[in-house]
Parts: C-alpha cells; structure tokens; sequence
C-alpha cells in the first residue's frame, strides 16, 4: 500500500473559515460557490474549498485588473 505525503495534500477550508481570512466575505464566497466559480467539494450541509486553488485564482483575477 502506497504512503501518502501530507504536505501534497490541498488545504481545505469551509467557507466561514476562508471568510475570516478578510479576503472575500462570507456572502460574496457563498454566491461564488453557488456559480461554480470556486474549486471546492460539496457534502450534505458543508461545502469545503481548496484554499490554496482558490488563492490562486484570485492572484490570476488581481493581474486582470
């Protein structure tokens, strides 16, 4: 059985989480979510977002503008 590497792992945040964080606001992150717009796993009641994908993309839309 092969080992997995923590460190390879992506960083997974709920939303309120990514909120605290100041980037974004919680209203703002929920309706990106809701487009689609976001790299994150939906469960039953909980949506968790790969935090680092989603800085990323961010820091691409910030060389846009």
């Amino acid at each position: 059985m092969e080992r997995i590497n923590c460190n390879q792992l992506p960083r997974m945040m709920t939303v309120r989480q990514v909120a605290k964080t100041g980037m974004i606001s919680e209203y703002a992150l929920r309706q990106l979510v809701k487009q689609g717009k976001v790299p994150c796993i939906a469960l039953e009641h909980k949506v968790l977002i790969n935090f680092d994908a989603f800085v990323e993309q961010l820091q691409q839309l910030k060389g846009v503008f």
